[in-house]
């Protein structure tokens, strides 16, 4: 259904269950420090971050490292 509905550029390449998305304290997915995690790099910024634990959800995810 995404596919259908959304433009190339917008279809995810994998679809992976989490049991939490790193929010900002407005409720903003922080996208940039989830992609800073999977690649091993530093999250700037952790302190405007309403969970910031969810962040370790994504380290050591193995579907993301390809």
């Amino acid at each position: 259904r995404i596919r259908t509905g959304a433009s190339p550029r917008h279809v995810p390449a994998k679809i992976i269950a989490v049991a939490d998305i790193p929010r900002t304290k407005s409720g903003k997915i922080v996208e940039l420090a989830v992609r800073e995690v999977v690649h091993n790099r530093p999250v700037k910024n952790q302190e405007a971050l309403a969970n910031p634990e969810a962040l370790r959800l994504f380290a050591g995810l193995a579907e993301l490292k390809d």
